[in-house]
């Protein structure tokens, strides 16, 4: 009926907008938009105050960032300086690891088989298993090919560890070498810039 108030009357934008930001604080891992709803009281607008947020933390030392369809506060891209003492800490993956990560952000979703091809060695399940622990890959739907065979591909921890929305935004040969993940000779004769240098190395898992 023609103006009858509604049942639960939603917070105020201030408060919902603090609900969020209390949110997203506590939280250890992103949050996606649906999870925000599942918490914040009826009728409020989480998307609304995301928006919200993400102008009235722009320029600041902390900024609302994307990482797939979650949201979550990160250090702003030019602080990143003051953290590197923390990334130096982290583990390093092995070559192999490195470049079947490589393999599969670039090209996923990827079958394992097809990650050997651009390899040009076999992978073994331990390298894949250990980026599945990690939770940078996960297993994706099935080739509808004969064997069926799994595909591989990236995860929403990727994207937030390594500061990205999408797998769109990934960096190209030039960041690559410059972060010193690519090696600088020049690619082999008859080979163009489309393939990283990543992918060239022979050694075994």
């Amino acid at each position: 009926m023609n103006g009858t108030p509604p049942l639960f009357t939603p917070p105020p934008d201030e408060d919902q907008e603090r609900m969020v930001e209390a949110v997203l604080f506590a939280s250890s891992v992103p949050v996606t938009l649906a999870e925000l709803a599942g918490r914040l009281p009826h009728g409020a607008d989480p998307a609304a105050a995301l928006a919200r947020l993400a102008r009235r933390y722009q320029g600041r030392g902390i900024e609302l960032v994307r990482a797939g369809d979650a949201w979550a506060f990160r250090t702003a891209p030019d602080l990143g300086f003051l953290m590197r003492r923390e990334v130096l800490e982290t583990r390093r993956l092995s070559r192999a690891a490195l470049e079947t990560l490589a393999i599969i952000a670039y090209h996923e979703p990827v079958t394992r088989a097809e990650i050997e091809e651009i390899r040009g060695v076999a992978v073994s399940r331990g390298t894949l298993d250990a980026l599945i622990e990690m939770g940078w890959v996960r297993l994706g739907r099935r080739r509808q090919t004969p064997g069926r065979p799994a595909t591989f591909a990236t995860t929403q921890g990727f994207l937030d560890h390594f500061g990205l929305e999408t797998t769109r935004d990934l960096p190209g040969l030039k960041e690559l070498r410059a972060a010193g993940l690519l090696e600088n000779r020049p690619p082999p004769e008859g080979e163009g810039d489309g393939q990283p240098s990543l992918f060239e190395d022979g050694k075994e898992d």
